[in-house]
């Protein structure tokens, strides 16, 4: 093999990175007319209504993946003839196909849903229009490894290094976590007659590393309305909150790595079960939570930036890599409030039954120190006014916000992950017309510091030219010149810092320009 064939290897440590290979967004816009089935009474007004999506099948192929499931929408309301309370579902379909390019069979798609719009209007007393839009969030990652150049065999070679604190990605992994619980009637309550309307919500969500497992703990916030097996069939209602525990194997985790875990519900229930004595007053729910798990090392690394020896001709060969390091980890609370009158025509309000609110994000930017993000809170309260008629009402209102994630440093350079939830929510009446809303978010971000830099692989090994070497001197005087470092000035001149240092009794690396030095050829 001639010289100038020789590849010169250098030592290498490993990190992981995860790479987004494909995303892709699409919206799916439903509108249909549903027939309120034979069973149910004529509608005379609708209290409210609320829409789930059921993700029950997807299929990946060569850049494509196609999404199918369905959209169930409820409906509460208040029967035309006889004045009572009553509810429906409707299912309906959802197809979609989303363009995802480079995907083959067998990645791993990260798909998420939202319902970006639900209206619901009634037609006549027997048909309901259903309109919805619904965003679809597909992502494929694939894990890569970048090989970093930390040392070289040949003590002739000088090489130039740089510390570098980076991030490398331990665990990556998805998991589901169930959550059972039950909820049993007072004993000032009647037993369940018909399951009418009911909500489920997850607050103060709090997940954690552990050793080999990822900890879970929250509240399950529990609303039920339902019509009761008592004389009269009275409307009844509850509302419980359930503290929980959970966990997620997690294999290869520890305590000390940096998390970025992410939890969404794909599906919940809630079913009427007997008690001991038979009798309906036992309530069970069903929430399954699907976690995407990552979690980060911070490394050092001595990383070789450049490399020669004054012996030979040393031609470095790499590429250029994205390499990222933690700026920091935030967690940040936002405080709202806001005011609802209600219509004088719908009477005065006695009592609230139930709130809920769901966070929309409108716009994310970087900003000096921090990311600004705007959004609106969209909150439903569910009251009774003094109507012995027809009772029941619900109210909405959107409540926005501009908050500010505190983030020193950050800069284009770096990118961000975001997570958002509702940690409280309550509503008071501080009259008979009005309604006050309080809520607290969780706006949580992990930033990420980005930069592109080129990873040395090896370097080519050629003999040097005779005649450069030959017009050269033995020993130069060199000013110095601003910017210059001793590791400049020595692979110029085909030298050695060491060299340098001893001829000009140099104690320190520091130089200042216009300072005299002597450099000889090795």
């Amino acid at each position: 093999m001639r010289l100038e064939d020789i590849k010169v290897e250098f030592r290498k440590e490993d990190i992981q990175v995860l790479r987004t290979k494909s995303r892709a967004t699409s919206q799916v816009t439903l509108d249909m007319d549903y027939n309120v089935p034979d069973v149910k009474p004529d509608i005379g007004r609708m209290i409210q209504n609320k829409g789930e999506v059921t993700v029950e099948e997807v299929r990946l192929n060569d850049g494509h993946a196609f999404v199918k499931g369905k959209l169930q929408a409820d409906v509460l309301y208040v029967g035309e003839e006889d004045g009572r309370v009553y509810s429906l579902s409707a299912g309906v379909p959802v197809e979609e196909t989303l363009n995802l390019d480079g995907i083959v069979n067998g990645d791993k798609l990260c798909l998420k849903w939202e319902i970006e719009d639900l209206s619901i209007h009634i037609i006549h007393s027997r048909k309901l229009n259903i309109r919805a839009v619904i965003t679809f969030y597909a992502s494929v990652d694939e894990l890569t490894g970048i090989r970093l150049p930390v040392a070289a065999d040949d003590e002739n070679i000088s090489v130039k290094k740089k510390q570098m604190c980076l991030l490398s990605l331990a665990v990556h992994k998805k998991d589901t976590l169930r959550l059972k619980e039950e909820v049993e009637l007072v004993s000032n309550k009647p037993d369940i007659a018909e399951l009418l309307w009911y909500t489920i919500e997850i607050r103060g969500l709090d997940l954690r590393p552990e050793e080999q497992k990822v900890k879970a703990k929250g509240e399950l916030f529990i609303f039920v309305l339902y019509t009761g097996g008592d004389e009269g069939s009275t409307l009844q209602w509850l509302e419980h909150t359930i503290p929980f525990n959970g966990e997620a194997e997690c294999t290869g985790c520890t305590s000390e790595m940096i998390p970025n875990l992410e939890a969404s519900v794909i599906s919940q229930s809630l079913e009427v079960r007997p008690d001991a004595d038979g009798e309906e007053r036992k309530l069970q729910a069903d929430v399954v939570l699907e976690l995407d798990m990552k979690l980060y090392r911070e490394e050092e690394h001595d990383v070789i930036m450049d490399a020669y020896t004054p012996f030979r001709q040393y031609q470095p060969k790499g590429r250029t890599e994205m390499l990222e390091s933690l700026l920091i980890r935030n967690f940040s609370r936002c405080r709202l409030s806001d005011r609802v009158t209600i219509r004088e025509t719908q009477g005065k309000i006695l009592q609230i039954c139930h709130s809920d609110g769901k966070i929309k994000i409108d716009k994310e930017r970087n900003v000096e120190n921090g990311i600004e993000v705007t959004g609106v809170v969209e909150l439903r309260a569910l009251y009774v006014v003094s109507d012995d008629e027809m009772p029941f009402y619900a109210a909405e209102t959107a409540i926005p916000f501009r908050h500010t994630i505190e983030v020193p440093g950050i800069g284009p350079d770096c990118r961000y992950e975001l997570q958002s939830s509702i940690d409280q929510l309550s509503t008071t009446m501080p009259d008979s017309s009005d309604i006050e809303a309080k809520v607290v978010l969780n706006l949580n971000a992990l930033v990420f510091r980005r930069r592109k830099e080129m990873v040395m692989q090896y370097v080519e090994e050629k003999d040097r030219d005779p005649e450069e070497l030959q017009s050269l001197p033995g020993i130069t005087c060199y000013f110095v010149k601003p910017g210059d470092t001793l590791w400049d000035i020595a692979k110029k001149f085909y030298t050695t810092t060491d060299k340098i240092r001893e001829l000009n009794e140099l104690k320190t690396e520091t130089l200042t320009p216009m300072q005299q030095l002597l450099v000889e050829r090795v």
